[in-house]
C-alpha cells in the first residue's frame, strides 16, 4: 500500500497562520453586513420593471378606421423595426390614437423611449399636416399600483373632506420615497358661470363676449414704474376679484352699446365640478388617497413615515373626529412575508445544527453552523451593489440555500476531526484536511451552482422576476465556500474538541449556578431596562444549556455511540452484499426499470399541471363593465348592488375581512395606463386579513361571490383575486387576427358563443375587448358654407365644446389656492342639441370685415351614428382578444386542451386566424427556457466534472443521478397527489440536478484516491463509501431540514417568543402555497438521491471500473496475438 501523500491548500494555510487576521475579518462580516441588511429596501415582491412606451395622438373629427389609417399605421411602421421590440399593440377610437410599445425586459427604459420618440420623428412626415399637437411619447410604469390606501370620512362637507385630503396629500408626496398621491372621490371648486341662452341672445352677446369682460375684470397689470423724488415706484393695476360677488357687478357691452350685468344673463355659483368618480370604503362614501411609490424604494420605511405623518397631523391639524383608515397596506403584507420566512431561516437554521450537533458534538456543530450568518452577511454585503432589494424571491435563495451553505463546513470539519484522529497536531490535521477535500467540494460547489448561472439569464417578465432567486444564491454559495476554508478551518484549530464525544458527566448543583450566573443575572437586568427581549433570550439559553448538561449531552452520546455505529457497520455490511458478484448489474437494472415504472405510473396518475402555484386571495377585485355611453351615476347605482351583494356573501362582521373598498369611474380600470376617468366601469375590492389570523379560506368566495352577480342585466362582471407571482395575462387568452375587421368582430362573436355553449366547464366567461361604440352623434361641417363665411372646424368644436363642458376663461384666488371660473350653459340647455345648434358663431366676415353672427346650424350636417368603437391591433394585424378567469377548483391548462379540441369544429372566416396568449404564452415561453437551461446546466455539469475525473464513464455516473431523481419527485408528486408547477417545480428539478451530484462526487473522488493507494476494487469502493456516509447523510439532511419548513408551512414567530412568550405557531400561508412545490420537489429528489448516491453510485462505479479492466485486458490479448502472428 502507497504511503498517503497530504496537500494543503494554500487559503486554509494561510488563515491558520494568521487566526487573528481571520477573526477581525469575521467580525468585520457580522457588522458591515448587519448594517447593509437593515438598509437594504425591504418590498413583498421583485419590481419587475417591463420597458413600455405609449404614443399618443389626438385627431378631433376622425373616425376609428381613419384613424387607424392615418395615423395608427404610419407610426407602426416606424416602430416595429427597431431593435429590442417584444410587442407592439395599438387602439384607434374616435379622435384618438394609442400605440404601446413593448420591449424586451434587457433593454433600458430611458433608451426605449429614445427609440420610439426617434421612429415617431421619422413617421411624421406621413401623418396628417393638420394633427393639433405632435404625438405625444411617454412611458408607462406597469409597477404603479399603491403601497396603501388612506380612507378618509366624517361629518364633513365634501371641500372640508377634499382640504384634509390634500393636507395629507401634500406631506406624504415630500416623502423622496413615494411618487404621488391620487386622491378619488373628492370634488374640485370651481366658480360656474351658466349662462341662459335665451337671455345671451336677446342681449345679443356670445360666449367670447362673457370671455372677455371677466377676463378683463379680473386682472393684475404691472403698468411699469416712476422716479419720483429720486424714488423709483413701481406701479400696477389691480382689479384681481377678492369675492365671489364681485363677478355679480360686472357689465358686458352689447352690441347696440347698451350694457347688460352677468349677473342678469347668466347664473353665477360658487360650487364643485359636476362628480365624475365615487368612493365607498365599508359601505360609506369617503376621500380616496392611493399612496405611489417610486421604484426601488425601501416600502417598510415609506409606510413607517407616512404612519408618522398621519399621527402627527391628528394631533396637529386635522380634528379629532375626522375618521382615517388605512387599508390595502402593502408594507403589513410586506412584513408578514418576510417575517415569516425570517423566521423559517430561524427554524431551518435551529433544525441544521440540531443534526449537525448529533453527528459531530456541540462544539463542532455551532462552529460549522456559524458559516449560515456568515455567508449570509457576505450576501448582505454584496447585494446592495446589485440594486437588489429584500423581497421573498431573495428571502427564499436563503432559505434554499440553508442546508447547502453548511454543506463545504460539513466536509471541511468532519474531514478535519477525522484528519486528527491519525494527525495529532491541530494545525497540520486543519490544513491537510483542507487540502485534501478542496479539489471534490470546489467540484461539488461548481456543479450545485451551474444550473443557477443558466436561471440568473431568464428572459421575460417571468425571468426578471425569478432573476433575484438564481443571482442571490450563487453569491451564498460563493460566499459559504470562502468562510468553509478560510473561517471554519480557523475555527476548527481553536474549538475542536477531540474528546467531545467521551462519555459525558452529569453536571453538579455548581455548574447549574454558575450557568444561573452567566445567564439568569443579565437576563433580569435587562427586564429592569425594559428590553426584555435580551432577557428572554438570556433565559432560554440557560433553558438549553442546563437541558443539554443534563439530557441532550447523554442523547448525543448514545447517537454517536450506539445507534449511528449500528446503522454505519449495516450500511457496510450492505455495500459489501451490494459490490458482492452481479448484483451491481442488478442494482443499475432495477433502478432502470423503477425509473420507466415511474415514468408510466406519472402518466397515468396525471397530476394537476399549473403555471404559477395558486394561492388563497387576499384581496377579491369584482370589475364592473356597463354599456359605453353609461353615466357615472348609473354606474354607481350597479355598483351599490354589487357592494351590496359581495358584502352579504363575505358578511358584514366577518372577522377575515378587513375592508370593502368600492371604486367608480376614477381608479376602478386596473388596466387603464393613463389613470383616466371610465364612467362605465367601476370596482368593488374585498381585503382580507392576513392569512395566518384567518379562521377559513378565502378561496370559496370567489364563486360564491361570481354566482350571486350573474342576474344583473346589462353589465359585464368580473371576478378576480390577486395573484403570487409575476403580472401575467389572463389564464384564458384567445387573439383573433383578420385584417377584414367586420368579419373579425363577427368571428370573434360567433366563437365566443360558441365556446361559452360547447359546455366546457371551468370558463367564468369568454369576454371580448372589442369596444361597442356608444350612440354617437357626429357633427360635420359643410365646408363649402362654412369657407364662404371663413369659419373652420375647430372655431365651431371649441364654441360647442363651451356650451357642453364649459370652458375656463379666468381663475378666482383665494389664499393661496386659485379655483377655476368656468363659462357654459345653464343645465337645462345642455343636453338639448336643439338648443346648442342654434347658437350663434360670432367672426369677422372675410368681404366685409364686419362682424358677422351666425348659427351653428346653418354651417353643419347632423348624422347619428354607432359602429365598434375602436380598431386593436397586434403586431400590424387587427385583432380582437376574448378572455376569461378559471373557475376555482378548475385548472387552466386542461380547459385550454379543451378550447383547442372544440376549436376544430369552428369554421372561421378566410383569413381569421386565432392564439393563445397571455399566461399560456408565458407558460410556453418558461417551459421552453427552463428546457434549455436544464439542458445548458447538464453540459456545465459534464465538463467540470470531465476537468475533474479525466473520464467520460465516471461523469455519467454521477450525471445519471440528475434523472434517476426524477424518480424521487414524481413518486412523491404522484403519492402525496401534489400538482406540478411549471415554473416552481421546474426551477426545483433544474436545481435539483446541481445538488445531487455533489454527494456522488465525494464517493468518485474518494474511491479513486483508494484505488490509487493500491487498495483492491471492492475494498476501496466499499471504504469510500463506508467513510463518506456521515458527509453524505449529514449535507442531504442539512439540505432538506432547511427547506422542511416551508414545505410543511409551519410557522414559528421568533420575536413574538422573545418579546411575550407567544411564538403564534401556526401551519400554511401564502408563502407554503408559492414556494411549497419548490420546496417539495428538492426534498423528494434528494431524499431519493441520496440512496442512489450511497448504493447507485458504487455499484456503477464497480461496473466502470469492471469495464475498463476488461478493456484493458482485452487490448493486451490483442496486442500479444498481433506479436504471436508476427
Amino acid at each position: 500500500m502507497k504511503k498517503t501523500k497530504h496537500r494543503e491548500f494554500i487559503g486554509s494555510s494561510w488563515a491558520i497562520n494568521n487566526n487573528t487576521s481571520v477573526y477581525v475579518l469575521a467580525v468585520l462580516i457580522l457588522l458591515i453586513g448587519f448594517m447593509s441588511y437593515r438598509s437594504i429596501p425591504k418590498e413583498q415582491m421583485p419590481e419587475v420593471v417591463i420597458p413600455t412606451i405609449m404614443v399618443a395622438t389626438v385627431y378631433p373629427g376622425t373616425s376609428p378606421k381613419d384613424i387607424e389609417n392615418l395615423v395608427t399605421r404610419p407610426l407602426e411602421k416606424q416602430i416595429k423595426s427597431i431593435n429590442g421590440v417584444k410587442k407592439v399593440s395599438s387602439n384607434s377610437v374616435q379622435d384618438f390614437s394609442s400605440v404601446v410599445v413593448e420591449f424586451d425586459t434587457d433593454v433600458d427604459v430611458s433608451e426605449a423611449k429614445d427609440k420610439v420618440k426617434d421612429a415617431v420623428d421619422k413617421a411624421k412626415s406621413d401623418l396628417p399636416t393638420d394633427l393639433l399637437a405632435d404625438p405625444e411619447v411617454r412611458e408607462i410604469d406597469l409597477s404603479e399600483i399603491p403601497i396603501v390606501t388612506i380612507n378618509i370620512s366624517g361629518d364633513y362637507s365634501n371641500q372640508a373632506l377634499k382640504n384634509y385630503a390634500e393636507l395629507i396629500q401634500d406631506r406624504i408626496e415630500s416623502l423622496s420615497e413615494i411618487t404621488r398621491v391620487d386622491i378619488i372621490g373628492a370634488l374640485d371648486r370651481e366658480i360656474q358661470i351658466n349662462v341662459d341662452l335665451n337671455k345671451m341672445k336677446a342681449a345679443g352677446l356670445t360666449f367670447t363676449d362673457i370671455e372677455r369682460g371677466i377676463a378683463g375684470e379680473n386682472a393684475i397689470i404691472s403698468a411699469g414704474s416712476i422716479t419720483n423724488n429720486g424714488v423709483n415706484s413701481s406701479i400696477s393695476v389691480k382689479g384681481q376679484f377678492l369675492q365671489i360677488s364681485d363677478l355679480y357687478s360686472i357689465v358686458l357691452h352689447t352690441p347696440t352699446g347698451g350694457g347688460v350685468y352677468l349677473k342678469d344673463i347668466a347664473e353665477i355659483k360658487d360650487g364643485f365640478e359636476e362628480q365624475e368618480s365615487y368612493a365607498r370604503f365599508n359601505g360609506k362614501n369617503v376621500v380616496l388617497l392611493n399612496v405611489i411609490k417610486k421604484t426601488g424604494e425601501n416600502l417598510l420605511d415609506a409606510n413607517d413615515q407616512i404612519d408618522e405623518i398621519l399621527t402627527d397631523l391628528k394631533v396637529s391639524s386635522l380634528p379629532d373626529d375626522l375618521k382615517i383608515d388605512k387599508t390595502g397596506d402593502q408594507s403589513r403584507h410586506t412584513r408578514n412575508t418576510l417575517e415569516e420566512l425570517n423566521n423559517t431561516i430561524i427554524f431551518g437554521f435551529i433544525l441544521v445544527t440540531l443534526v449537525l450537533m448529533f453527528f459531530m458534538g456541540v462544539s463542532n456543530a455551532i462552529f460549522v453552523a456559524a458559516a449560515v450568518p456568515l455567508s449570509m452577511m457576505v450576501s448582505y454585503i454584496i447585494l446592495p451593489g446589485l440594486d437588489f432589494t429584500m423581497n421573498m424571491m431573495v428571502m427564499f435563495a436563503f432559505i434554499f440555500a440553508l442546508g447547502i451553505i453548511v454543506d463545504d463546513a460539513i466536509v471541511v470539519v468532519e474531514n478535519t476531526y477525522r484528519m486528527h484522529k491519525t494527525v495529532p497536531d491541530i494545525k497540520k490535521a486543519a490544513k491537510y484536511a483542507a487540502g485534501e477535500v478542496f479539489y471534490p467540494i470546489l467540484s461539488g460547489t461548481l456543479t450545485t451552482l451551474a444550473p443557477f448561472f443558466p436561471l440568473a439569464f431568464w428572459p421575460g417578465i417571468v425571468g426578471q422576476f425569478m432573476h433575484y432567486m438564481p443571482v442571490t444564491i450563487i453569491i451564498a454559495l460563493f460566499a459559504s465556500l470562502a468562510v468553509a476554508y478560510i473561517i471554519n478551518p480557523v475555527f476548527a484549530v481553536n474549538f475542536m474538541k477531540k474528546d467531545e464525544h467521551k462519555i459525558p458527566v452529569s453536571p453538579g448543583w455548581k455548574s447549574v449556578l454558575r450557568s444561573a450566573s452567566w445567564f439568569l443575572i443579565p437576563a433580569v437586568l435587562f427586564h429592569i431596562a425594559h428590553i426584555p427581549a435580551i432577557g428572554n433570550f438570556l433565559i432560554i439559553m440557560f433553558i438549553i444549556v442546563v437541558f443539554h448538561k443534563f439530557v441532550t449531552a447523554h442523547w448525543v452520546y448514545k447517537f454517536q455511540h450506539n445507534l449511528w455505529p449500528r446503522i454505519v457497520k449495516r450500511y457496510e455490511r450492505l455495500i459489501a452484499q451490494v459490490l458482492k458478484g452481479r448484483n451491481p448489474q442488478k442494482i443499475m437494472w432495477g433502478t432502470l426499470s423503477l425509473f420507466i415504472i415511474t415514468m408510466v405510473i406519472t402518466a397515468v396518475a396525471k397530476p394537476e399541471v399549473v403555471f404559477f402555484p395558486d394561492n388563497d386571495p387576499s384581496q377579491i377585485n369584482v370589475l364592473v363593465k356597463m354599456p359605453p355611453g353609461t353615466e357615472v351615476l348609473v354606474t354607481d347605482s350597479v355598483a351599490k348592488i354589487v357592494e351590496h351583494r359581495v358584502s352579504g356573501i363575505v358578511g358584514k362582521d366577518n372577522p377575515n375581512v378587513e375592508s370593502i373598498i368600492t371604486k367608480v369611474a376614477l381608479g376602478a380600470d386596473p388596466n387603464s395606463f393613463d389613470r383616466s376617468i371610465t364612467p362605465e366601469k367601476a370596482m368593488v375590492s374585498v381585503n382580507f386579513i392576513e392569512s395566518k389570523f384567518r379562521t377559513t379560506s378565502t378561496t370559496p368566495y370567489m364563486n360564491q361571490i361570481r354566482d350571486s352577480l350573474n342576474d344583473i342585466a346589462g353589465a359585464v362582471i368580473t371576478v378576480e383575486k390577486n395573484r403570487m407571482g409575476p403580472p401575467t395575462g389572463k389564464p384564458i387568452n384567445i387573439e383573433l387576427y383578420s385584417e377584414d375587421i367586420d368579419l373579425l368582430i363577427e368571428d370573434s362573436k360567433r366563437f365566443s358563443d360558441f365556446i361559452n355553449a360547447s359546455g366546457i366547464e371551468g370558463i367564468q366567461e369568454l369576454k371580448s375587448d372589442l369596444q361597442e361604440a356608444k350612440p354617437e352623434i357626429v357633427i360635420e361641417l359643410d365646408r363649402a358654407k362654412a369657407n364662404a363665411e371663413g369659419v373652420n372646424t375647430y372655431t365651431i368644436g371649441l364654441a360647442m365644446r363651451t356650451s357642453i363642458y364649459g370652458k375656463e376663461v379666468s381663475k378666482f384666488k383665494e389664499f393661496e389656492d386659485e379655483y377655476p371660473i368656468m363659462l357654459r350653459y345653464s343645465e337645462e340647455y345642455r343636453d338639448n342639441l336643439e338648443n346648442i345648434l342654434n347658437m350663434n358663431i360670432t367672426f369677422r366676415d372675410i368681404a366685409t370685415g364686419r362682424v358677422k353672427d351666425v348659427p351653428i346650424s346653418s354651417l353643419v350636417n347632423v348624422k347619428y351614428t354607432s359602429s365598434y368603437g375602436g380598431i386593436r391591433r397586434v403586431d400590424n394585424k387587427r385583432a380582437i382578444t376574448l378572455s376569461s378567469e378559471v373557475v376555482s377548483g378548475y385548472n387552466a391548462n386542461e380547459i385550454i386542451k379543451q378550447i383547442q379540441s372544440a376549436s376544430r369544429d369552428f369554421s372561421f372566416s378566410p383569413g381569421t386566424t386565432f392564439n393563445f396568449t397571455g399566461e399560456q404564452e408565458n407558460q410556453q415561453e418558461s417551459m421552453s427556457f427552463l428546457s434549455k437551461a436544464l439542458v445548458i446546466s447538464i453540459g456545465l455539469i459534464f465538463f467540470i466534472l470531465i476537468s475533474q475525473f479525466n473520464s467520460i464513464g465516471k461523469t455519467l455516473i454521477i450525471l445519471s443521478e440528475i434523472v434517476l431523481s426524477l424518480i424521487g419527485v414524481l413518486l412523491g408528486i404522484v403519492i402525496f397527489n401534489m400538482p406540478v408547477s411549471i415554473i416552481m417545480t421546474g426551477i426545483g428539478v433544474v436545481a435539483l440536478g446541481g445538488i445531487v451530484v455533489r454527494n456522488g462526487i465525494l464517493i468518485v473522488e474518494f474511491s479513486d484516491k483508494l484505488l490509487a493507494e493500491g487498495l483492491r476494487p471492492r475494498v476501496a469502493i466499499a471504504r469510500a463509501a463506508s467513510t463518506r456516509l456521515t458527509p453524505v447523510i449529514l449535507t442531504a439532511t442539512a439540505t432538506i431540514l432547511g427547506l422542511i419548513p416551508l414545505a410543511l408551512g409551519m410557522n414559528i414567530n421568533f420575536e413574538t417568543l422573545l418579546t411575550s412568550w407567544n411564538p403564534q405557531i401556526y401551519f400554511g400561508g401564502d408563502n407554503v402555497m408559492f414556494w411549497g412545490p419548490l420546496s417539495w420537489t428538492i426534498v423528494f429528489g434528494l431524499s431519493f438521491a441520496t440512496l442512489l448516491t450511497l448504493i447507485f453510485v458504487p455499484a456503477m462505479y464497480l461496473i466502470h471500473y469492471s469495464m475498463k479492466v476488461k478493456l484493458k485486458r482485452a487490448q493486451i490479448r490483442h496486442k500479444i496475438k498481433k506479436i504471436a502472428k508476427a
